[in-house]
């Protein structure tokens, strides 16, 4: 697709109404409104708008707000509205793009004619997908880890991350010492808390009833044993020793702790689509239906979130999975996942099918962070008489029983097979 890295899906956090990046157009001058993750504005006065590349206003952004050179790796300009989001690449010119956004929606979008004909989208200063996790610990320009905390967080909050409550409470802890302050004892920070739950917490989890903080709506009541881990995680954040400012080594130490607390989640920094898949069966005559899903790609692996419930339907590394698609053309745009899995106990191949017109637009994204990670890789060592043992590898992150994090392969409708003497996994697609 001409126009994309190959990214799209649902905007993230604070869901974006209806607003324009381009003030006022002209031959020779105009304004462009770029949006930060915090929702903050960066006007450009720019000249030539309709032939200024991605890459030209990104280096516009930097200078105003003065960021190191390592920006231009860890950011990217995107288009987003509410019902598209496109990464652009630098030499992508976002003008023409922005007049070709009715023909995006119509080719990767489900959108009625009079949502497309009013959808108008805004251009955005986020976090580069193909910018890997590990070099986001080497980076000490408060302002680079400002912006990449508040997109983290707004992608917290708004349940893009899916994370259990423990992991919520910790999150929840740090954004309490960024905006409320070191913990004071004896102050009442339950009040505090109630009044901007929604800053610290996902919202269905302040919902009332839910349990989460429930104790603070009743007056008198005990307080639950969520608050009062909040509350404790909030007590136990680490203050900073640093040769630099109070203010400043701290915010940048609960910047950085924030991130490094994100990195658990196996689908930070993915680029999102929208899709569907098929619901188990309930019976033989009586097909499940569909449900909705976001699906979540990375330098990491493909993860297959639950909108409804807000937990991971199925996680899978590169390695662990082949993957084609179907164009429009053919059927009805599907993206197909291929990995193993077993029967009532016996080893077969599953096939998952997800409807959706980003199909492509993911089949794409799979196939480009596998090559990337192919080519960062170390060259292997020659062989030689003593290197008789196998390298040690890291054993994987040990999860929760019934973590969000953990695949629920039960939840989903797979096509399973056995293939006699046919690779299973094989990297790569597997169709055609």
């Amino acid at each position: 697709m001409d126009g994309t890295e190959g990214s799209a899906g649902h905007p993230g956090p604070a869901e974006r109404s209806h607003r324009s990046s381009v003030s006022s157009v002209g031959a020779r001058a105009a304004d462009v409104l770029v949006y930060l993750a915090d929702d903050t504005v960066v006007p450009l006065a720019v000249d030539n708008l309709p032939s200024l590349s991605a890459h030209e206003l990104h280096r516009a952004i930097r200078e105003v707000l003065q960021l190191p050179d390592i920006a231009l790796d860890i950011f990217a300009l995107w288009l987003v509205s509410p019902l598209l989001e496109v990464q652009l690449k630098p030499k992508h010119q976002p003008y023409k793009l922005g007049r070709q956004w009715p023909e995006l929606l119509l080719r990767f979008t489900d959108a009625p004619g009079d949502d497309v004909a009013t959808d108008e989208p805004s251009l955005q200063f986020r976090r580069n997908v193909f910018f890997p996790k590990r070099r986001e610990l080497q980076i000490h320009d408060e302002e680079v880890l400002r912006l990449l905390y508040e997109e983290a967080k707004g992608n917290v909050l708004a349940a893009r991350y899916p994370c259990d409550v423990e992991d919520c409470e910790a999150l929840g802890a740090l954004v309490c010492r960024v905006q409320l302050g070191p913990f004071q004892p004896g102050q009442p920070t339950a009040c505090t808390l109630r009044e901007k739950l929604g800053s610290f917490l996902p919202a269905h989890l302040c919902k009332r009833g839910h349990g989460l903080f429930a104790a603070l709506w009743g007056r008198g009541a005990k307080a639950g044993t969520s608050e009062q881990g909040l509350l404790n995680a909030y007590r136990k954040v680490q203050e900073a020793v640093s040769g630099d400012s109070e203010r400043e080594a701290s915010l940048r130490t609960h910047y950085r702790a924030y991130l490094t607390k994100c990195h658990e989640l196996p689908y930070y920094g993915c680029a999102f689509f929208h899709g569907e898949v098929d619901k188990p069966a309930q019976s033989f005559v009586h097909r499940g239906g569909r449900k909705p899903v976001t699906v979540a790609i990375s330098l990491e692996g493909v993860h297959v979130i639950d909108n409804r419930e807000k937990h991971v339907l199925l996680g899978l590394r590169f390695q662990e999975l082949s993957w084609d698609h179907t164009s429009p053309e053919e059927e009805e745009s599907v993206l197909w996942l291929e990995f193993d899995g077993n029967n009532e106990g016996t080893p077969v191949n599953k096939l998952l099918k997800i409807y959706s017109k980003q199909a492509e637009l993911m089949s794409s994204l799979i196939e480009y962070c596998i090559e990337l990670n192919q080519a960062s890789e170390p060259a292997a060592p020659p062989e030689s008489a003593s290197s008789s043992s196998p390298p040690p590898t890291q054993r994987p992150q040990l999860r929760r029983q019934g973590s969000v994090v953990c695949s629920r392969i039960q939840h989903l409708s797979t096509i399973d097979y056995v293939e006699e003497g046919a690779p299973v996994g094989n990297l790569g697609p597997f169709l055609g």
